[in-house]
C-alpha cells in the first residue's frame, strides 16, 4: 500500500510539473516582474545659483569644466532653412553725458581719421562684416536719449562711465541687416536712470531693432525662411533677468526651446579690462560687483537647449567653446565698435563678430570669427593680421583644452579633435 502510495504521489507532482511547463490555463505560473526603468534625478542647481555672498572672491587659476551631458536637452526640431547669425561684442555710438570728451574725441575723428562721428559713419565699417548675415546680435553698451537726466557719475568718481548715445542711433543700428537685435542687458542701460532705459527700448524698437534682455520672455525673431527663434539676454543684476541664478537661466531657456526651433542666448558677464581673458569656472568680481560665473552660466543655457550663447562685458577676446554636440559658446567678443572714452589700449582694443550657421537641426554647424581692431574710440577696422584669432585660439587651449574650438588663421572654427570622442 505504502509502495502504492508513494507512486501516486510522484505521478501527480509529475503531472503538475508537465501542466506548469505547457502552459496549463488551470495553473500558469506568475509572470516575470516587469522591469522599472531608473529616473535619473533632476540635477542640483549649482552653488552660484544661490543670492551672491558680500564677500570679495579672488580670480583664481581656470579649472576644467566638471564633465556632464550637457546637451542632451536640446530637441531635435527642424528649421525649414539653415540660419546665419552674425553677432559682435561691445557697441557704444558715443555719448551725450560727457560733452567735453565729445567735444575732443569728435575733432580727432575729424582731423585725425578723416571721419564723422555720426552714428551713422561709425557703424559703416562694421557692415561688410555682417553682411551676409539673416540676423544680427549686438550690445547695446549705453543708453540711448537726449535731454537732462540725473547724474550716474559724481565729481569724483574715478572708474564710473556714463554713455548715452544720441536718438540716431537707434537708426543706424538697424541699417546693419535684415534682422537686427539688441541686447539691453547690461551695466550701461540704466546710466540715464530707468527712464533712459526706458527711452532706449522706445527709441530701438521705432527703427526696427528688436529687444533681448528687458525681461525673461525671448523675443521672437523672424527668419527668411518662415521660421521664428527666439532670443534671450541677461546680466547679472536683479533688475534685468539675472545671470547669476543658473537656475532660473535654464528654466528661462527651457520654456523658450519648448517653443522655437533654436534659441539664441547673449550673456554680459564677468571681470573686465586685461587681467580678465581667462575664463574661469567659478564667480567673477569687478569693483566689488558679483559679475557671475560664465562657465555655469553657458552650461546652464546649454542645457536649457540654447545652440549659441553670445558673451561680452569683460572688454577683452575669450575663449570660443564648441561642444561635441553641436553648441558653440564664445565667452567674450571684446569690444567692437565703442565710441566712448573706453580704455582702447592692448588687448582691448581688440574684437570678433562671430558669424555661426544654425543648421536644420537647430545647432550650430559651420562658424568663424572675423577679427576687428580699433585704432581709436569709434575707428573699427577689419584686422588684416588676424590677431583675434590667435589669441581666441590660445585662450581655448589654456581653458578649455577638451572641447575649445580650434580657430584657423583664416577665422574658421572647428570643433577639437578630443571634443568629439568626449563623454560630455
Amino acid at each position: 500500500m505504502q509502495t502504492t502510495r508513494r507512486i501516486r504521489i510522484r505521478v501527480g507532482i509529475l503531472a503538475a510539473l508537465g501542466a506548469g511547463a505547457c502552459g496549463s490555463p488551470s495553473r500558469a505560473p506568475a509572470p516575470a516582474p516587469t522591469p522599472v526603468p531608473e529616473r535619473t534625478p533632476p540635477p542640483a542647481a549649482r552653488r552660484d545659483s544661490a543670492p551672491p555672498d558680500s564677500a570679495a572672491r579672488t580670480r583664481v587659476a581656470p579649472a576644467r569644466v566638471l564633465p556632464a551631458s550637457r546637451l542632451d536637452t536640446i530637441p531635435l526640431r527642424a528649421l525649414h532653412a539653415p540660419l546665419k547669425v552674425c553677432a559682435a561684442g561691445d557697441v557704444t555710438l558715443g555719448t551725450n553725458l560727457d560733452t567735453a570728451w565729445l567735444r575732443v574725441a569728435s575733432e580727432r575723428l575729424r582731423t585725425r581719421f578723416h571721419q564723422s562721428d555720426e552714428p551713422a559713419a561709425l557703424v559703416r565699417p562694421l557692415r561688410p562684416l555682417v553682411a551676409d548675415a539673416q540676423m544680427v546680435l549686438v550690445n547695446v553698451e549705453s543708453a540711448i536719449g537726449e535731454g537732462a537726466t540725473p547724474l550716474k557719475c559724481g565729481a569724483r568718481s574715478k572708474n564710473c562711465f556714463a554713455f548715452r548715445a544720441p536718438m540716431s542711433s537707434a537708426s543706424a543700428l538697424r541699417s546693419l541687416g535684415h534682422a537686427v537685435v539688441g541686447n539691453i542687458a547690461n551695466n550701461h542701460a540704466r546710466d540715464a536712470g530707468s527712464a533712459g532705459r526706458d527711452s532706449t527700448i522706445a527709441a530701438l524698437a521705432r527703427a526696427g531693432v528688436m529687444v533681448t534682455g528687458a525681461d525673461t520672455i525671448a523675443t521672437a525673431v523672424a527668419t527668411p525662411a518662415g521660421d521664428t527663434i527666439g532670443v534671450l539676454g541677461f546680466y547679472t543684476s536683479d533688475s534685468t533677468p539675472d545671470a547669476r541664478d543658473t537656475a532660473a537661466v535654464r528654466r528661462h531657456v527651457e520654456r523658450a526651446t519648448a517653443r522655437y526651433p533654436a534659441v539664441v542666448v547673449t550673456m554680459h558677464l564677468g571681470a573686465e579690462g586685461r587681467d580678465a581673458q581667462r575664463t574661469i569656472d567659478a564667480p567673477e568680481r569687478y569693483l566689488g560687483i558679483d559679475r557671475g560665473n560664465p562657465v555655469a552660466f553657458a552650461e546652464a543655457a546649454v542645457r536649457g537647449g540654447a545652440a549659441l550663447v553670445v558673451g561680452h562685458g569683460p572688454h577683452v577676446l575669450r575663449a570660443v567653446e564648441w561642444r561635441d554636440r553641436g553648441a558653440l559658446i564664445a565667452y567674450s567678443l571684446g569690444n567692437t565698435l565703442t565710441y566712448g572714452p573706453f580704455r582702447l589700449r592692448e588687448p582691448a582694443n581688440r574684437g570678433a563678430v562671430l558669424c555661426a550657421t544654425i543648421d536644420r537641426t537647430g545647432r550650430a554647424s559651420v562658424a568663424e570669427l572675423r577679427p576687428t581692431m580699433q585704432l581709436a574710440p569709434g575707428v573699427l577696422r577689419r584686422d588684416a593680421h588676424a590677431r583675434a584669432a590667435a589669441l581666441v585660439d590660445s585662450l581655448g587651449r589654456l581653458d578649455f583644452p577638451e572641447s575649445a574650438a580650434r580657430v584657423g588663421r583664416d577665422g574658421r572654427l572647428s570643433a577639437r579633435e578630443d571634443a568629439r570622442s568626449s563623454p560630455r
